[in-house]
């Protein structure tokens, strides 16, 4: 799982970041694990694939949980 920011916040909601995106501003993953491998940026410069993401603190506040797919320049949250 993977955190989230919308701008330079996190983000409140999943709802929020389904917004965020739809309005075109500026959503980033946050990499949370301790063995790499997870992608850390933007998420319009992701690679193609689906991410896992928790808010609004992916260590001390777990209240929402959501997935994004992203495939070229399309990107989904669900």
């Amino acid at each position: 799982m993977q955190g989230i920011f919308v701008g330079v916040r996190r983000a409140p909601s999943k709802k929020a970041v389904k917004e965020a995106i739809a309005a075109g501003e500026p959503v980033a993953l946050q990499a949370t694990s301790m063995f790499g491998n997870e992608y850390d940026g933007p998420v319009v410069d992701a690679p193609d694939g689906s991410y896992f993401f928790v808010g609004p603190c992916p260590n001390t506040n777990r209240k929402y949980y959501g997935k994004i797919v992203k495939a070229g320049a399309s990107i989904k949250v669900s």
